[in-house]
């Protein structure tokens, strides 16, 4: 509640303070107590109270609480920058490169060699997992995506597929456990791992067999990650269409 991470039980009027409070924020960092008061029709006694329960020692020491948090929640709703092309072109042209196509054909070698596919993410990143699944099923092979790694157990992988299994990681950051925990449960079982991250300084990237970074510049709204997803989307439509022609070019 406010600046606060837990709830805090008000009375009813207290309640009504903090209901005004919130409405105006903007106007009550610079209110008086006794302005304050006024405006939610209770004695300064009864906002003293009110600031006590918000862990303050007094009115001062609440306003400026209140104005950090402000603070805050304005940075947060900055408005987010216009789609810059030229980051997209700029990933187009390092895809072109020596290191990076070679990266490239590695990969396609991992998925040339399995049978099965894991495609792991989560939250947007698992939108992309869905979408390589239902690609890779649709021009190579029977393709699984993972978008809640905590409830999808590999104990029971029998040994016989080990060899036959590729996990194909998606994760903008890196450093998602819950991911970092499923790569190195399969890692038990010698899977051959690929991860596309913005980043090969990442956990994933490093606990992988091959790591695909792609770097563009990070975007967060509201708290919520924004980045895009137009790399990733390349490189599973580039990996499809070669995985297909690879295995389809001998016919």
């Amino acid at each position: 509640m406010l600046f606060l991470l837990e709830e805090v039980e008000l009375k009813p009027t207290e309640m009504a303070i903090y209901n005004y409070i919130n409405a105006n924020l903007d106007k009550v960092i610079y209110m008086r107590i006794r302005e304050l008061a006024d405006a939610t029709y209770v004695s300064t006694t009864t906002i003293l109270r009110f600031c006590k329960k918000f862990g303050c020692q007094g009115y001062a020491d609440f306003k400026s609480q209140l104005y950090h948090y402000a603070k805050s929640i304005k940075e947060n709703n900055t408005l987010i920058q216009s789609l810059d092309q030229t980051i997209f072109t700029e990933f187009l042209q390092r895809t072109t490169q020596p290191d990076f196509q070679r990266k490239l054909g590695q990969a396609i070698d991992f998925i040339l060699q399995s049978e099965l596919l894991f495609f792991v993410g989560i939250g947007t990143s698992g939108i992309m997992a869905t979408y390589g699944a239902n690609l890779f099923s649709s021009l190579y092979k029977f393709s699984l995506a993972v978008t809640d790694p905590q409830n999808s157990p590999v104990y029971y992988v029998s040994e016989q597929f080990d060899e036959h299994i590729c996990l194909i990681v998606f994760s903008v950051s890196g450093q998602n456990e819950d991911v970092v925990d499923y790569i190195n449960r399969f890692r038990l079982h010698h899977i051959k791992v690929i991860s596309m991250t913005n980043s090969a300084n990442s956990t994933i990237a490093r606990i992988s067999d091959l790591n695909i970074p792609y770097y563009i510049n990070v975007e967060t709204y509201q708290e919520t990650n924004i980045t895009s997803q137009l790399p990733v989307v390349y490189l599973l439509e580039y990996l499809a269409r070669e995985v297909y022609y690879q295995k389809h070019k001998d016919m």
